[in-house]
């Protein structure tokens, strides 16, 4: 066998044997009534074997729930009150309140909790509130299905309060879900959680508003923006979600220039006069827009053709304009064609067409062909249909041209609930109209247009394609984009600020910088209003003759000092006359005749993103340049990686807006940390409608069938959350959860092994402890490894790299110490005298071990190091109020781990040799046999050999044997054993071998310990005769 550099992990083999070592000291057979079976009886009473109150496994109520109160809210509270170390801040994103718990709740709480408890375990002072998401359309939807009633038919104070109780009762709902995770807070305090609801919190929202409309950064516009029908509100960019299977109705259609106007393009003008219909072919996806068309716009530079259709089934009449690298791409449409003409496109700029649905109106106004820089000939026909009011690339032409200065000036049809208003028939005439009014543009308005178009001559073809469109993430239907007016922040007024505020953030993982830097620099403007009525308001007011809103910092002091005084609720409640200031009155005229209330709210992310406000209040925020004080809000925030769009883009852009436009740019977070998302086993998304959807609860308490859904406990789920690499998206089911049970059951038992022989509160003295030099290499070297575990934890925990830690610390505890240290010292545990050197430093370093990995485990295993804590303490104190002290340097001893790997090189030919001699039944226990370690006579000074003749008395120890002989090859003797198994290991940078000879043992069973040690005519062997003799 060669020698070769292993990892420990890949050194210490479980063996056959190993669960020998404790039952020989417990089991003697019923049946068994030898002598030697009677004498073991007797002398078992003499062994010092393992008593512990701390079973293997228990059911989570009576591991968990016990210390439930103990480690999370008392723990809370008592750090907070005690610990001396340095404030550490992480700031709870608040999650929506709406539902029970799903697994991505779960994973973010256990996560941010790990990262407080080993903060705590430092000594740090650690503040964390947790807090809730409270407004929007979600939740007032829940409250007007309880109401039983359609919202148009309720006043909106009805609503509003329907909507508050149902949010509270989701808060206390999810609460209690969170509760049994372990989260260390104070839950049961109004003033140590949050939610958005809160009359102060929606106060200091308001408050940073005022600071952005002082800043110039607020103002209303009628513009073209996303609007989602379902949530009959505008919505942010950061609210869509773009699906990729989307399935639109698109349609080639043409429009007639104008024949009886004059043209500036003699080409144009020529072929208008030989022709009695020239056309121009457009493409459009979204068909419902046709009725607000306003122009047609071409590329001046591309170049374009006027082309005869030859085919008669294309239905070509008279002359189509499309643009000349169009031609080939669209022959599917236009069949085979002869080219006319070709013009620039700069000589069809001004040209005359009739709108569209001219024939069906009784009277119109030609329209122009415009210039537009974004045309290109890549798709389409290089000529694109306008309608400035559902799109903002059209609405921008036309803003630039001039041809739009207000709300007057822009052709729009569609109402709040995304269907065709009465005004429709402006465009389509009376009759034409009734087959869409009140019909939604998504749905059958589209195909009623078709319909028209159809009518009227002027549909070419109609294509299903399949492309990228945008939905409401709430509602998860298809969004459109129309004017409305709205409230906007300006973004590109802060957005080089808030970028410079990133550089100083740390993210994890690193590369989750891009996504966040990429989506602040690609929004010029936030649409901060919604057309709800469960929300923080817009406090505007409107001039009702002409509509204007007046919002400034003058009118906002007043309002909100009211509001301060009232609640925010009294916006909606009170009348207008409480919130008109006295410059804005008019002497004799009723305030209501003149003024009017906004019915706006504020976009839930401006709430979401107001709460780094509430961490200044509390005292423990970014001191706004104070001297002394911390630099940042928060020192962490964690949520999922889509909140780079939202939650972590709020909080920043509300602080970076709302800051002096003096002051230096300063983030409200210092580090950011983004999970991925929770899949099944199979590594699909989680979905009803699949019903694979795993409930955190059912984890924790188990299922209907218990068998199939066992309790785990919420130990058990953290330390999935703790193994898993979280900053991914992960798989959680069965399987994965009954190997984290396993894992969490190993664990258990090395501190049950340790408690066992330590004894339940009981600890040495510092007078019988083993000081080092005195103890032997395998404690050394498991104090090596300890010290190494502690390392890899307090470096893992600090980079959040937690399974890091998990692997190190199942390393530990399955190789390490099951498989090698505990197998190894249960003999002297059990048979030596209770004050034998050996004893005492193997329950020194016991004890260490259990103190040390208590607080390795702690921060992802709580209930579990909190039982461990009181069955070897009994002190009534959380395992966290001690703080975690790390292992002096002088444990690091590569000395001895490098001694131990070679020495477990050779156990491992001895532990398979033995294996050979069991398989052939010439063995039972591997106590039976002796071993032979017969070393070449050239290689005597080798380190290896050095380091065999130092350890001698150490190997049988090592190889659980009776005895081990280390010898050279001329001192072997004649003597011929009953049966041998012989192999040899290499000698690192010789030539030479080391012989291994295992062979049974010459010597008599030891009816106490069961080594076989005992010459013929002793009763025991001389080590246990002591041990008796001396007690």
């Amino acid at each position: 066998m060669n020698i070769r550099t292993f990892c420990p992990a890949s050194l210490i083999p479980r063996c056959r044997f190993h669960s020998f070592q404790l039952h020989r000291f417990l089991v003697t057979s019923a049946g068994d009534k030898s002598k030697a079976a009677l004498d073991s009886k007797a002398f078992s009473k003499t062994l010092l074997l393992p008593k512990t109150s701390f079973p293997l496994w228990a059911e989570p109520s009576k591991s968990e729930e016990p210390y439930q109160k103990l480690t999370c809210d008392n723990l809370y509270k008592w750090q907070w009150e005690n610990a001396k170390g340095p404030l550490f801040v992480l700031h709870d994103g608040p999650p929506y309140a709406n539902g029970n718990l799903h697994m991505g709740h779960a994973l973010n709480k256990i996560i941010k909790d790990i990262i407080n408890r080993f903060h705590v375990s430092l000594g740090h002072k650690v503040h964390y509130i947790p807090g809730w998401d409270c407004h929007g359309l979600p939740i007032e939807n829940k409250a007007l299905q309880e109401l039983g009633k359609d919202a148009l038919s309720l006043p909106s104070g009805m609503i509003r309060e329907a909507a508050r109780e149902t949010a509270l009762r989701e808060v206390a709902s999810q609460k209690s879900q969170f509760q049994p995770l372990g989260i260390m807070a104070d839950w049961n305090s109004p003033e140590s959680t949050y939610r958005t609801l809160d009359h102060h919190y929606e106060i200091r929202q308001l408050r940073i508003f005022q600071k952005m409309v002082e800043q110039g950064m607020i103002y209303r516009h009628y513009r073209p923006v996303h609007y989602s029908p379902s949530s009959h509100s505008a919505l942010a960019e950061a609210e869509l979600e773009y699906k990729d299977d989307h399935v639109s109705h698109s349609v080639f259609v043409t429009f007639d220039l104008d024949n009886k106007a004059s043209f500036n393009s003699t080409v144009l003008q020529e072929l208008i006069n030989s022709e009695p219909r020239v056309r121009l072919l457009v493409w459009t996806t979204t068909p419902w827009t046709l009725t607000a068309n306003m122009g047609i716009a071409i590329h001046p530079e591309l170049s374009y053709v006027a082309i005869r259709q030859m085919d008669e089934e294309k239905g070509g009449q008279g002359i189509l304009i499309v643009a000349q690298e169009r031609v080939e791409p669209l022959a599917e449409i236009i069949g085979r064609v002869e080219v006319l003409a070709i013009l620039k496109g700069s000589e069809l700029l001004g040209a005359s067409y009739l709108p569209i649905f001219t024939p069906l109106s009784l009277s119109s106004t030609p329209l122009k062909i415009l210039p537009a820089s974004h045309v290109t000939s890549e798709s389409g026909t290089g000529l694109v249909h306008c309608a400035p009011a559902h799109g903002a690339e059209d609405y921008n032409v036309f803003r630039a041209l001039g041809l739009i200065s207000s709300s007057h000036t822009m052709i729009c049809h569609v109402n709040d609930a995304g269907k065709f208003s009465s005004d429709v028939a402006d465009v389509v005439g009376e009759a034409a109209a009734q087959k869409l009014i009140g019909q939604e543009v998504l749905g059958n308005g589209s195909k009623a247009i078709v319909e028209l178009l159809k009518e009227i001559g002027c549909l070419v073809k109609i294509k299903r394609i399949k492309h990228r469109y945008p939905y409401d993430w709430k509602t998860s239907k298809p969004i459109i984009v129309t004017a409305t007016s709205q409230w906007f922040a300006n973004l590109d007024r802060i957005k080089d600020n808030a970028l410079t505020a990133l550089k100083e953030v740390s993210f994890f993982p690193p590369q989750s910088r891009n996504r966040l830097e990429s989506f602040v620099r690609s929004r010029s403007e936030w649409c901060i209003s919604r057309q709800r009525v469960w929300g923080v308001p817009i406090p505007a007011l409107y001039y009702i003759a002409t509509d204007r809103a007046v919002l400034d910092s003058e009118t906002l002091d007043y309002i909100l000092g009211i509001l301060e005084e009232k609640g925010v609720a009294h916006w909606w409640d009170g009348p207008v006359e409480d919130f008109v200031p006295p410059a804005l009155r008019e002497e004799g005229v009723a305030v209501s005749e003149i003024w009017r209330k906004g019915t706006d709210t504020m976009d839930v992310w401006f709430d979401s993103g107001s709460s780094w406000s509430m961490l200044s209040e509390m005292g423990v925020g970014n001191g706004r340049g104070k001297e002394g004080a911390r630099r940042f809000d928060a020192d962490v925030c964690l949520e999922g990686s889509d909140q780079h769009r939202g939650w972590f883009q709020s909080q920043l852009l509300t602080a970076i807006g709302s800051a002096p436009t003096e002051a230096e740019p300063v983030s409200p977070y210092g580090t950011l940390i983004t999970h991925g998302m929770v899949l099944d086993e199979k590594g699909k998304k989680m979905s009803k409608s699949i019903g694979n959807i795993i409930s955190p609860m059912t984890i924790i308490h188990g299922g209907k069938n218990k068998k199939s859904e066992p309790a785990y406990g919420s130990d058990v789920l953290r330390l999935w959350a703790a193994t898993v690499e979280y900053w991914r998206d992960m798989s959680i089911g069965p399987k994965i959860l009954a190997q984290s049970a396993e894992s969490m059951r190993k664990i258990r038992n090395s501190a049950r092994f340790c408690l066992g022989n330590i004894g339940d509160a009981v600890a040495l003295s510092k007078l019988e402890r083993v000081p080092h030099s005195q103890l032997g290499l395998a404690d050394r070297y498991v104090m090596h490894e300890l010290y190494t575990l502690e390392q890899t934890a307090l470096e893992g925990y600090a980079s959040y790299n937690f399974p890091k830690v998990m692997n190190a610390l199942n390393n530990f505890a399955n190789i390490t110490l099951s498989s090698l240290y505990f197998d190894i010292t249960k003999d002297s545990l059990y048979a030596n005298s209770v004050n034998s050197v050996q004893r005492r430093a193997v329950i020194t370093i016991l004890e260490q071990i259990l103190l040390t990995m208590t607080k390795v485990i702690a921060p992802v295993m709580p209930h579990l190091a909190e039982e461990i804590h009181a069955t070897w303490k009994s002190d009534g104190q959380s395992v966290f109020t001690s703080k975690w002290t790390p292992l002096s340097s002088e444990w690091e001893d590569p000395r001895a781990a490098k001694d131990m790997h070679d020495l477990i090189r050779i156990r491992m030919t001895v532990l398979s040799l033995l294996e050979e001699a069991r398989s052939q039944k010439q063995l039972k226990s591997a106590l039976e046999a002796e071993v032979d370690i017969i070393v070449p006579n050239g290689a005597a000074n080798h380190p290896l050999l050095e380091l065999l003749q130092r350890e001698e008395h150490f190997l049988k120890t090592l190889f659980i044997v009776s005895d081990v002989t280390l010898t050279d090859e001329g001192s072997l003797g004649t003597t011929s054993p009953e049966w041998v198994h012989a192999d040899t290991v290499s000698i690192s940078g010789t030539e030479d071998d080391i012989a291994i000879r295992v062979r049974p043992s010459s010597l008599n069973k030891c009816p106490r310990c069961w080594t076989y040690t005992r010459p013929e005519d002793d009763k025991l062997c001389a080590r246990c005769e002591d041990v008796i003799g001396g007690g």
